[in-house]
């Protein structure tokens, strides 16, 4: 793979997207700890990806970059989980609902609108009653070690942190 395909440069730069390949776990989790370190109060992460693909991977990272110490674990079986560093972080899983209605029914307004940093895996279950300004990283399984992420920003505050993950990866 060329060097150019890496978490470290990007393969494809847009206005409007941003695509890195990670060739392991580690960089995911460090392209993880890039955007936590630029999370505030508020932000709003939507993971998208088959099961595998590295969402809580790369939450974990998120989390380093939070200064959270507690191990990150996927939330699958009790919906949310609450994790405590700089900024509060609530990590979602919609992985076990299958309709709006019951995304809609858990009540995570104060979560997604409150006083912390909402990192949602299996974002693309609920799309329609998510917050429409939020960071989107859809991730793909390319081979045992490789992902791609693409990053697309919606609202103005995410189209800065696209601006500024494109800068560091330049």
């Amino acid at each position: 793979m060329k060097p150019s395909q890496s978490l470290n440069s990007p393969d494809r730069i847009a206005m409007n997207c941003f695509e890195l390949i990670s060739r392991s776990p580690e960089q995911t989790q460090r392209f993880g700890v890039r955007i936590g370190k630029l999370a505030l109060l508020g932000d709003i992460f939507l993971l998208v990806g088959s099961l595998g693909t590295g969402k809580t991977c790369l939450t974990q990272g998120i989390a380093w970059g939070l200064n959270i110490k507690e191990y990150t674990l996927s939330p699958s079986f009790v919906i949310m989980r609450e994790l405590y560093g700089r900024l509060p972080l609530y990590h979602i899983d919609l992985y076990r609902l299958d309709h709006i209605e019951e995304i809609e029914e858990l009540g995570l307004d104060e979560y997604l609108y409150g006083n912390g940093v909402c990192v949602v895996e299996w974002a693309e279950k609920g799309l329609s009653a998510l917050p429409t300004e939020h960071l989107l990283i859809q991730i793909s399984y390319l081979s045992d070690t490789e992902r791609s992420f693409q990053i697309k920003p919606s609202g103005k505050r995410y189209s800065e942190i696209l601006a500024q993950l494109k800068e560091r990866a330049e």
